[in-house]
């Protein structure tokens, strides 16, 4: 079982030509409001994908605490840890423009009242893996990356908004996900400054005892697990919305890592995900089933 610690928001995803410049109001071709919240997007990814997946995360008491579960109830995932607290649900404002680039605002509301201890010793030690993002407060994803660490938990965190990463985290911590901006704040709150990103990526995991994965979008996925570092090609497809393709990609390698593949064939069907959901509109209602990964997967084949 995968448990995903996180947060849970509402999107509003309005759809234009291009993204505004400061100052300016665009009129805007469409509308979706759809559920989100990186935590949420990573669990839901993940039961799409097939492996039982447990949510830790939090509503409030307003009209879009329930709509932002429904894709969550629709594909199984595990609710019964979540809050419901006084307070605002988390929303997100998601422009993407005609080449599917995206730019978001997110309010968290009560996503940042969760706390560590909403997940109990017994749930955490029923599971194969804890995942976790930003969008929730850092000292709780701290206290429970050490809860899950000293319980033999694999470990997993997505630092997605980037936070800084301290020396207890990273002792707690097996597994990085980043994308390249996300790879500079994380090495560079570590000390690491000189070179380019690949010299931050090995220098991270290998002081760190980490494997650290970079997603580089079109241009792939690279990892440094070991002392060896591993590069996958992006999966090309036609490209729609790339909003939720980083929380895909984090969600399935979870999921393949919790089957015990290894770290290739789980980088391999993360990709694949990721680039399915480009193909899509929103972030939980573009990711694919198990099935549609399957079937893609024969027909990526990196080098």
């Amino acid at each position: 079982m995968l448990l995903v610690f996180g947060s849970i928001n509402l999107d509003l995803s309005f759809r234009c030509q291009r993204l505004p410049q400061p100052g300016e109001t665009l009129l805007c071709e469409q509308l979706l409001v759809s559920p989100g919240g990186k935590g949420a997007n990573q669990a839901h990814a993940a039961q799409r994908y097939g492996v039982d997946t447990q949510l830790v995360g939090a509503v409030g008491d307003d009209a879009f605490a329930e709509p932002s579960l429904q894709s969550l109830r629709d594909s199984g995932v595990g609710l019964g840890a979540l809050q419901r607290l006084p307070g605002a649900t988390g929303l997100a404002s998601i422009g993407v423009d005609a080449r599917g680039e995206n730019q978001i605002l997110v309010a968290p509301g009560v996503n940042l009242a969760l706390r560590h201890d909403a997940v109990s010793d017994a749930l955490l030690c029923r599971c194969d893996a804890l995942l976790l993002q930003g969008e929730t407060d850092a000292r709780q994803n701290l206290l429970l990356l050490e809860r899950a660490h000293r319980l033999g938990v694999k470990t997993l965190l997505n630092n997605a908004p980037a936070q800084d990463l301290s020396p207890r985290l990273l002792q707690a911590l097996d597994v990085l996900v980043v994308n390249a901006h996300e790879l500079q704040r994380s090495a560079a709150s570590c000390g690491i400054t000189g070179g380019g990103p690949m010299d931050w990526l090995a220098e991270l995991a290998d002081r760190h005892a980490l494997t650290v994965l970079l997603t580089l979008g079109e241009e792939g996925v690279a990892a440094r697990c070991a002392g060896r570092m591993l590069r996958l090609p992006a999966h090309a497809v036609p490209v729609l919305d790339t909003t939720g393709a980083g929380d895909t990609f984090a969600g399935v390698f979870a999921a393949a890592s919790c089957e015990g593949r290894d770290l290739r064939e789980a980088l391999s069907r993360a990709v694949v995900a990721a680039a399915l959901a480009c193909t899509r509109p929103g972030a939980q209602r573009a990711q694919p089933t198990r099935e549609e990964v399957d079937r893609e997967l024969a027909l990526y084949a990196p080098r």
